[in-house]
């Protein structure tokens, strides 16, 4: 069974974590099983009720505390039972009120450690801002830079119910913690799943059938009905049979993003060798030795983890019509033209061993 990615929703009450939660849902495959991880305070879990009514396949409270606090010892316990009991695909940890998401992303990345990431992964911590009711987020102590600093993604919220100014007064609050922390309005509560989540092994099959149902057509659907505030480059690069990415130029662009103009590059590679993750592990793979075998990167502000792709997934280099590479690079607002033009020009996508005028690279904005 692979690392189940864990994703960490923090924010106050009432900021509108749940409801991004709901809307999330539809976005995700009918098979995908998504549980959920809560901490509430009182004796009624009513978002819990609400949230397991709307198709999530597990629902744990951990009732009367701050999940990062008094409960932070029971998370581990509360992970095992959700991972043996609902063999879920993801999970989320949804926090409330005063909890830190320093203490639980730090938390999580111990349990990461102690099974040397062979049952769960950190995939991103999201913490949501109620721009209505936006006090308590000027705190710009110490702490408050801590917290941010463990915050991968800010999504504001309720941000069409006060004027631009009260808008810009809450994002120049947030300037002033002085990190590259980036940021996306929501639609209603409605943000795409590919600025919330990598891919996972049930997103990869969904992905894989889609591309095979289309025929050709291998651009990932994608959701108009709500104004995006993200710009969404579908990549694809092919070239001759048993051509592999070129590992060494491709590592050295992953560190040079910065994570308010790019929030993820996620897809598929072909590579002769198993990857290395950004901290420095190398991907596992029992596939046989010195073929090249096809991964999966998820690369989300800044850091980045390489899984092997299944077998009866990875389909055959040797197909004519299967790219060395397809990956999408989710860029933030007015960002996509400097980094397809960035693609097209530095040579981070090309082949081992491979005449650079055998690349036949495609970057076209799908959004």
């Amino acid at each position: 069974m692979p690392p189940i990615p864990i994703t960490i929703l923090t924010g106050f009450l009432g900021s509108g974590k749940t409801t991004l939660i709901l809307n999330l849902i539809p976005q995700l495959p009918q098979t995908y099983k998504l549980a959920l991880l809560k901490n509430e305070f009182g004796d009624v879990a009513v978002d819990s009720q609400l949230a397991s009514a709307q198709a999530i396949s597990g629902v744990k409270e951990l009732l009367n505390g701050c999940i990062c606090c008094n409960l932070v010892g029971q998370l581990g316990e509360a992970l095992e039972q959700l991972r043996e009991e609902i063999h879920p695909d993801r999970i989320i940890i949804e926090t409330s009120g005063s909890a830190f998401p320093a203490t639980l992303a730090m938390e999580v990345n111990r349990l990461v450690n102690e099974t040397k990431g062979e049952r769960f992964v950190l995939d991103g911590v999201i913490s949501v801002i109620d721009v209505e009711n936006w006090e308590g987020y000027e705190d710009t102590s110490i702490t408050a830079k801590l917290q941010a600093t463990y915050t991968d993604l800010v999504v504001f919220n309720k941000w069409e119910l006060v004027d631009e100014r009260r808008f810009d007064t809450v994002l120049d609050r947030l300037g002033d913690l002085e990190l590259q922390t980036p940021w996306v309005k929501s639609h209603k509560g409605f943000v795409e799943k590919d600025v919330l989540l990598g891919i996972d092994g049930a997103l990869a099959r969904a992905l894989k059938d889609e591309i095979t149902n289309e025929h050709g057509h291998h651009h990932p659907k994608h959701d108009h009905s709500h104004q995006s505030e993200v710009e969404v480059l579908s990549i694809i690069v092919k070239g001759p049979q048993g051509s592999v990415v070129d590992l060494d130029k491709l590592e050295y662009f992953l560190l040079s993003p910065p994570k308010d103009e790019v929030y993820r590059i996620k897809g598929f590679f072909y590579a002769s060798k198993p990857p290395t993750n950004s901290t420095g592990e190398i991907t596992a793979n029992t596939s046989t030795e010195n073929q090249p075998s096809r991964y999966i990167l998820n690369w989300a502000y800044g850091r980045w983890t390489w899984t092997v792709v299944p077998e009866t997934l990875a389909g055959s280099s040797a197909d004519s019509q299967e790219p060395v590479i397809r990956a999408t690079m989710i860029c933030a607002k007015y960002c996509s033209t400097k980094w397809r033009n960035t693609l097209l020009s530095d040579g981070s996508l090309t082949f081992e061993n491979s005449p650079a005028d055998q690349t036949q690279l495609s970057i076209e904005r799908i959004s």
